[in-house]
């Protein structure tokens, strides 16, 4: 997703008649737009920033993404970054750049629909992610996406058909569709199932795939879906994140370790050639050896061809912060080393 809202930054600054520069020692303006999933995703941000600011003090530095909203981070960086501004209030960078005003507007779901209306400047033609939604209402203990996203909000139909359109004239024959929780997406009479295959019908030359997807919303009409139309892609990411219903309790995911396989077992019935990828997070705390296990046994009876396994660290304002740290790092280690083992 940050991939993709760097595309639209950067349409939307060579709109306002700023050319990239070959090197970052060479810009006048970096914007970072980062991720704060993960401790070392921060931490690369603060070297970034540090750098920056001691080899040209005179640049301008913006942040955007996740870690524009916390405040711990803005008094960390206050003396080097000029301005922290939410990914939707983009088109007001300059503005608050030179005013110094770091206020955010209260017409959120009105910003975020013009900055998604922004044409992103692809990387490639052929094969291009387009956002369907963004937010997230599901508030999992671990994680700062509602924080730093906000609600979940849908994009109109109409506007995701002229985005593809657009890119399928012009050469493109891939499309990722793209959301925090994308099988969430709701726009009027439209669900996801319905989204996917009216797009699916209106571009057969293109072949459509999704991430991220929540077991809780992953429906049969969302499978019979996928079987049914030849330009879907087989490969389905579903995150398990835990095989333990302790842990997923404890996440708040609000689905079972039975829930996840019956879904499985319904994907693999219905669409023979499936490849199902996921991610997992080890050393939660009160992840015990019994309640790995269960994530073992998981892995092993899915067959994942892929997996992004993460280790445990706390995000500062969310729920699971409370819970502590207490599975030292070494033993999150080798929990990772035995799920990659499996796969």
């Amino acid at each position: 997703m940050n991939f993709s809202d760097s595309e639209r930054i950067q349409s939307f600054l060579k709109q306002s008649k700023l050319a990239p520069t070959k090197t970052i020692e060479d810009a006048d303006l970096v914007i970072i737009n980062t991720c704060g999933v993960r401790q070392t995703a921060e931490d690369r941000v603060f070297g970034q920033v540090h750098n920056l600011r001691k080899n040209n003090p005179e640049v301008l530095i913006a942040i955007t993404g996740c870690l524009a909203h916390r405040q711990d981070v803005k008094r960390k960086m206050k003396d080097k970054v000029d301005v922290f501004l939410p990914i939707n209030d983009i088109q007001n960078i300059f503005k608050k750049i030179f005013t110094k005003n770091q206020s955010t507007s209260d017409e959120k779901t009105k910003k975020q629909e013009h900055y998604l209306k922004l044409k992103p400047e692809y990387k490639k033609r052929s094969s291009i992610f387009v956002p369907i939604m963004t937010g997230c209402n599901n508030y999992c203990s671990y994680c700062v996406v509602p924080y730093a996203r906000g609600k979940e909000w849908s994009r109109p139909v109409d506007d995701i058909i002229e985005e593809i359109g657009k890119a399928n004239q012009e050469g493109c024959d891939k499309v990722l569709l793209l959301g925090q929780n994308v099988n969430s997406y709701k726009f009027k009479n439209y669900s996801f199932p319905l989204l996917l295959d009216l797009l699916a019908e209106l571009y057969p030359t293109v072949m459509f795939s999704f991430l991220t997807s929540h077991p809780k919303d992953f429906s049969d009409e969302l499978i019979e879906v996928i079987a049914s139309r030849k330009n879907v892609s087989r490969k389905i990411h579903l995150p398990i994140q835990s095989g333990s219903n302790k842990i997923l309790g404890a996440m708040n995911r609000h689905y079972t370790q039975k829930h996840y396989l019956e879904i499985i077992k319904k994907i693999k019935d219905r669409v023979s050639d499936v490849e199902i990828s996921t991610d997992v997070i080890v050393g939660f705390p009160g992840e015990t050896l019994k309640a790995f296990d269960e994530t073992k046994k998981v892995f092993k009876e899915v067959g994942f061809c892929e997996a992004f396994i993460n280790k445990y660290s706390p995000r500062p304002g969310t729920a699971a912060e409370r819970l502590g740290d207490p599975i030292p790092w070494n033993e999150k280690k080798r929990r990772e080393k035995i799920l990659r083992k499996l796969l």
